[in-house]
Order: C-alpha cells, then structure tokens, then sequence
C-alpha cells in the first residue's frame, strides 16, 4: 500500500540556513538589497511608460547611508513601493519573486529587472539583527506601511510616517558584522558589484556609479577615445590595449559587452580572472572559465548577460545549453575580428603580433573550431625577423628543407642567442629558421605538426646538420673505419664514465664543429612538456646527450696522431667546448675551464 503526503519545511531553520549556506560571502547582502532597490525603480519607469503610473517621476537615485554610532545602515529608493497587501505577499512569503511575476506581465513592455530568486531581501539577516522595512505604494490612496523582523519566523507589520513614494531598508547589524559598519568597506563592495548599476547609486552624497557603461551601448554610437576611456575606468593602470571586441547579441540569446586585447610582454601580463561577468549590470564574478573559451581567459574586459544561468545567490555559474553558445560564439566573435583585422591592414595585424600571437596560438591549441579560421592569420616568425602564414611558410622551404622521404621539415630555436651557432650551420645550407620563444610554443609546435600532414619540426640542435633533413647524401670519411672505431673509443675512454653521454662519430663538413651535443627531438620535447606540467616523470631517468664526433674535422687526425698527455688535454678543451654551447659546464668544471683557457694566454 502506497502514502502521498507533503514535505514538512521547518520555517523556524530558515535563517540560519540562509545566514551561513545560501550565500558563500557575506558581502552579498548589500549587492542583493541595492539590486531590489534597482528592480523598483525600473518598474516604475515601466508603469510610468505604459501609463499606469501617474504624475511625476522625481529623482529616481538609490541613497545608501551609513550611521556608524547606531550601528544601521539605510537602502533607499523612490522606486515602485509596496502596499500593505504586498508586502504580504512578496516579504512575507520566503523565495516569492515580485520580479519573475513583473516580468512576465510587462515582458512585451521592455522590462529589464534583476531578480529571480525572491530570497535577496533575506540575505539581510546575514548582517542584521533586525531589519526594517518602509514602504508606499505609486497607487493612489495609498497608505506607507512598516515591516520589521528580528530573524525569527515572527514578524511585525503597521504603519509608517514614510510620506514619499518609494522603499528604505534598515539594517540593525548584528554585533558578529560590525566589519560592515564601515563606510570605506561599505564603498568598497559597492563599487565591487554596484559600479555599472543602470540607476543612479549616492554614497556619502557621491554617485559611486556608471549607470550607462559603454558595453550598453551600439557598437555605431563608439569611438576610439570611448573605448579606451572605458579600458582605464576598468584598469586604471593599463597600458592602452591593441584593440577590442564589441558584443551585442539579440538572438538565440541576449548577450553585450567588450573583450580587450591587452599588450603582453612578460609571462608576468599573463593574468587569468581579468573578465568581469555582468548579470544586467549586476557584477557576477571574475571566474568566467565555463562562458569563455579558455585561450580568451587572458584578455581583459565586460560580458553581460541576463540569459546566463547563475546559482541562486548569483555568485557563480550554472552550465547548460546557453552557456555553451555563448562560449561558441565569443569563439567565432573573435576569431572574425582576427580576420578582419589582418586582411585590412597586414602590416598593423604584423606590428601587434608579439601580444597576438600568444591568445591565436593558445587558441590553435585549445579549440579545433577556433583553428579553422586562425591557421590564415596565424604567423610564424623566423630568426631574421620576417613574418609569414603557415601557407607562406610552407612555400618558402619547401624546396631547401624536404627530405628523402618528401617531408617536410621546419627548423626552430626557442633560444636564439643560445642557439646561434647551430642556427649559423643550418643558415650555410640555405635552410630557414623558426624563433619559437613563446610560452605556449612547445604545445604549439605538437598540435600543429598533428594538424600539418606530411610535416615535422625540429629544434636546430636535436640533430647534426646532416641529420636534420636527411637527403640521404653521404659523406665519406677522411679516416678509416679502424681509426673512426679508435677515435670514438678514446673518447668513450675518456668520458664514459659520466654516463649521459653517447659517442658516435659521423662525417660531416670540415667546417663543421668538432663535437656537437645533440638531443634527439622526441626526448627533449617529452621533458619539455613534462616540466611544464610540473611532472617530475622523466626525473627518474638519467638525461642523456649524443655527442657527435666529426670524422672530417682537422683534430680528428691530431688526436689520432698525439701523445697521451697532450691527447688527454686536448680531448678535454673539444669536450667543454662542445657542453659550453648546449649550457652544460657548471660549477667546479667551469672554474677549471676558465682557469686553462687563461693560463693558456700566459
């Protein structure tokens, strides 16, 4: 046999359960009351538009007064009001939303209101050991009526001495929240989360806001100076950004707002959490990974949307179908804008690439859709300083750096000065090289070479010369294969007891190096990635370098030919030559480097 009943709610356990779990932070309490304050006061503006409000509107501003010495604070505005009826209706009833019942009657009016929830009053009992409310009505005949409660389910209601049309909030603070009874921390969370309110906000008889931000706005009605005016009301100690993007979406969803391209210099101007997430003007969060793709979290700027799913406090995100969307389309938004640019002006597009190529490249890697239109404006740039496309890229080396296989093959230091004498060995066979000093480079470099076919990438010191576009032309030795054998075997002799080195030898141009330290491609690429990940897996294994011992090479026939002592000296300079270039000679082995070369000039 089966029951139906009803749920028994507890009314006396509601205000502790909004006091320390409905809201995470309970600085929330002042955004939620001024939002209230905002949402009265546009409804007015709508029954005064529709006629059913009549007479005057007056100053529409919400005031805020702090008085420290009795501990309250005051909400006020001039808004719709309430009558008694009502104040039954939407205070009394916990979680009854006045602005989902407005909306829905004046929808095809224009209405714009803040609330949903109906639990936004009570979070004043967050900070309040009671709280009264003072309210008239627009209607005509209307009587003021007061309201207090003192956080129990019990409440009192009577009349007011309020003669103006409108509603004050006063707040008793309670003595574990007199942080709050303080007119700088009282400042500072409004312009946290009332700065861009669309009504007039007056603290200490200043207005704290701009109730007509420029992401409000057409894109048509804008200027340059408006935009950058706005990037310093932002961030005031910004340099001026590259450029922005404009949103103003009507259909499938409702969506503004104005993303900014930042100048980067430094890793250091890497800075996530610099998008500040609007709900109609309301301040939502800075934590905008889920509405905006990840490679974008880097730029700057305003995104407002009353279509993104909140919590119920509205503190935080709430992902559906929406969010998603939006997400696809601030993609497209910016990658067209991109386009835009580069196709308009090449040159401008080349002279901003230093801060662009990090958000396109982290895009590349992040979002498959983003690269279908990036791969024509993304730019590779080579140690000469010159700019291409990928396409033009390709075309360039084509005929120089094909190998046997028909491979294709790009060359790239990540260090320039470091790499120079390798890049100068490749340069003296007509090869072309890559800078890839980027901090998002490494990735780079593996996605692209996925997404290329028949094309791989090589940093100018993986390889010797030869080996790096392997055409498949051999050199001969100079030596015999029994004096190679002796020579590799002096060397092994000498140094294989380090361990992490391995001897080869190999016939390479005379005016190649002697010794040249090499890391194979793949090693060195898996270590990379695994450091910036912060794994330690490849720490376990010793690290490993090839040394390649030209055959061709005018010492390789002095060493074959001296004696022991002298051989052993001279093995010694080639080899700390050779790590000096790949930064290998530290400590102790450096001093005494130094310390020989020197006695050496003596």
């Amino acid at each position: 046999m089966t029951t139906k009943g009803n749920i028994s709610v507890h009314t006396e356990n509601i205000f502790p359960i909004i006091k320390k779990f409905l809201y995470s932070d309970h600085e929330i309490f002042l955004r939620e009351l001024v939002s209230n304050a905002v949402d009265a006061t546009q409804k007015i503006k709508t029954l005064s538009v529709s006629g059913e409000a009549k007479g005057e509107l007056g100053d529409l501003k919400i005031t805020i007064k702090l008085n420290t010495e009795n501990k309250t604070l005051h909400i006020i505005d001039n808004g719709i009001g309430m009558t008694e009826d009502e104040v039954g209706k939407y205070i009394n009833q916990l979680a009854f939303s006045s602005a989902e019942e407005f909306l829905e009657k004046y929808k095809d009016k224009g209405a714009q209101v803040i609330g949903h929830f109906g639990l936004g009053f009570y979070s004043a009992f967050m900070v309040a050991h009671t709280v009264e409310l003072h309210t008239l009505s627009y209607k005509e005949n209307a009587s003021a009526v007061k309201w207090s409660c003192d956080g129990s389910t019990t409440y009192e209601i009577g009349a007011s001495d309020r003669t103006q049309r409108g509603t004050e909030i006063i707040l008793h603070f309670a003595e574990d929240s007199l942080e709050f009874n303080d007119s700088s921390r009282i400042r500072g969370i409004l312009t946290k989360y009332c700065k861009f309110l669309p009504v007039e906000i007056e603290f200490e008889e200043k207005v704290i806001n701009n109730p007509a931000p420029l992401w409000t706005k057409s894109p048509s009605e804008c200027k340059t100076e408006d935009y950058e005016q706005f990037y310093k009301e932002l961030y005031p100690f910004a340099e001026t950004p590259l450029f922005w993007i404009h949103l103003n979406v009507d259909y499938p969803f409702k969506l503004t707002g104005i993303l900014y391209f930042p100048k980067v210099k430094t890793d250091f101007d890497l800075q996530k959490n610099k998008i500040q997430l609007y709900s109609n003007q309301v301040f939502v969060t800075d934590s905008v990974q889920d509405i905006v793709p990840e490679f974008l979290m880097l730029l700057h700027g305003v995104i407002d949307s009353p279509d993104i799913p909140l919590n119920v406090s509205r503190s935080y995100l709430q992902s559906d179908g929406n969010v998603k969307k939006i997400n696809s389309h601030i993609t497209k938004k910016v990658a067209d804008k991109l386009d835009e640019i580069f196709r308009a002006d090449r040159k401008a597009f080349e002279d901003k690439w230093e801060s662009i190529g990090l958000f396109v490249k982290y895009g590349i890697v992040t979002d498959e859709k983003f690269y279908e239109k990036a791969n024509k404006f993304c730019l590779l740039q080579n140690t000469e300083k010159q700019l291409f496309t990928i396409e033009e890229y390709k075309e360039k080396i084509a005929a120089a750096q094909t190998d046997k296989d028909g491979k294709l093959v790009v060359l790239y230091t990540n260090d320039a000065i470091a790499h120079d004498s390798f890049c100068k060995s490749v340069q003296k066979r007509g090869y072309d090289v890559l800078l890839m000093d980027n901090p998002i480079d490494n990735h780079f470099i593996s996605n692209i070479e996925y997404k290329i076919e028949n094309t791989t990438w090589k940093r100018v010191d993986s390889e010797t010369v030869d080996k790096l576009i392997d055409k498949d032309e051999k050199k001969e030795s100079v030596l015999s294969e029994a004096e190679q054998t002796s020579l590799k075997e002096t060397f092994e002799h000498q140094f294989g007891a380090m361990g992490k080195f391995k001897f080869e030898t190999n016939a390479l141009a005379t005016d190649d190096h002697f010794l040249t330290l090499t890391k194979p491609e793949w090693e060195r690429r898996m270590m990379d990635m695994q450091r910036m990940q912060g794994n330690s897996m490849f720490g376990a294994f010793p690290e490993s370098w090839n040394v390649v011992v030209n055959t061709n090479h005018d010492l390789a026939r002095k060493i074959l030919k001296i004696e022991t002592t002298e051989k052993t000296a001279v093995l010694q300079q080639a080899f700390d030559l050779a790590r000096l270039s790949q930064n290998l000679l530290h400590g102790e082995e450096l001093t005494n480097f130094i310390h020989r070369n020197y006695e050496q000039l003596k």
